[in-house]
């Protein structure tokens, strides 16, 4: 399943996911020995956790949208 998810959830993929959210780029770092994947999305916390007035400043809710998003299985 880590192929799978390799394959279909990439940085652009992830940054159309979040459009209006996400100013900035995205970047994809594979962490394939515990077969998980980390992004980092930029410019996406209205200028970070102690300046945002997101409600959720450290975007940690955005993990669980990230589940919402669909790919081709």
């Amino acid at each position: 399943i880590y192929d799978l998810l390799a394959r279909e959830v990439t940085a652009e993929r992830v940054k159309q996911h979040f459009q209006g959210i996400v100013a900035g780029k995205v970047e994809r770092f594979e962490v394939p020995n515990v077969l998980a994947l980390k992004f980092v999305l930029h410019r996406a916390l209205d200028g970070g956790a102690s300046r945002s007035l997101r409600s959720d400043a450290l975007g940690k809710s955005l993990s669980s949208a990230l589940l919402r998003m669909e790919i081709e299985v």
